[in-house]
């Protein structure tokens, strides 16, 4: 589609989706990136909302998904948990197309909020990961608009398995997985932001869990942090917003301030 026709689509959707909002905390001990989100900081940091579905907001997942995030001096942390009874994964190349073939979690980021330039990542619960840099989204690109030679050269993640991998015969909890993601990777994209940000300084993110099963019969289970309203998770304009904030994590309340729409 056009420019003008992409953009009079993001507008129309802004109209009946309210984007989702985060207090990101500073983190000020050692962080370990295992998997596991029961750490003392994890413990301090909120939960966000359970996710929904990426489109339509009458549709309940039938898993809970929720994500929590930090920072420090070095990282941007995103860690989720999910109910799964079923945690299994095949993919185990990096940057091979994870979300083609198995369930993943996946993070968006843009950085300056200028919906180009944002950057992608994906993993299975094998911890095998791809990220991709998107000059412009899919719908108005015009050509090709992936690099997916571009990474995270600094990107740290891990997976913690509730249950047993790859076991079909046994019922599992879910998987929960911690994503570190370095700033010196993402200051070329962002040449106007901060790095590490500083308080009151907001990006666009978003969280998404493309749930399959193993057949690959399921379709429409994407399940979102911030609803996008469109079915798709390349419209960076209807991203969620996240405030940093240099309060310890735990130490005190701090109120989103932001403006959205």
């Amino acid at each position: 589609m056009t420019d003008q026709e992409y953009f009079a689509r993001v507008e129309e959707t802004k109209k009946k989706v309210r984007p989702a909002t985060y207090v990101c905390h500073h983190v000020d001990e050692p962080f370990i990136v295992d998997g596991r989100i029961d750490h003392p900081s994890w413990m301090r940091a909120e939960w966000t909302p359970l996710f929904g579905h990426i489109e339509d907001p009458d549709i309940i997942p039938e898993w809970a998904t929720r994500a929590k995030m930090l920072w420090d001096d070095r990282y941007f942390y995103v860690g989720v948990d999910m109910e799964c009874p079923d945690v299994w994964g095949t993919i185990t190349t990096r940057d091979e197309h994870v979300y083609a073939y198995d369930p993943d979690f996946e993070v968006f980021i843009d950085p300056d909020g200028d919906g180009e330039e944002y950057m992608e990542f994906g993993m299975n619960a094998l911890n095998c990961v791809y990220d991709f840099l998107l000059h412009k989204p899919y719908d108005r690109s015009g050509g090709e608009t992936r690099d997916i030679a571009w990474n995270w050269e600094g990107l740290r993640s891990a997976v913690q398995i509730n249950g047993t991998l790859n076991a079909s015969w046994t019922v599992d909890k879910g998987w929960s997985a911690v994503i570190a993601f370095d700033y010196s990777s993402m200051m070329a994209q962002a040449p106007k932001c901060n790095f590490p940000p500083k308080d009151g300084d907001v990006w666009r993110v978003n969280l998404s869990r493309l749930v399959r099963d193993r057949a690959n019969t399921w379709t429409g289970k994407d399940w979102t942090w911030s609803r996008v309203g469109i079915y798709s998770m390349h419209v960076p304009e209807l991203y969620g917003f996240v405030q940093f904030s240099d309060r310890p994590v735990g130490s005190a309340r701090v109120p989103f301030m932001a403006s959205t729409w």
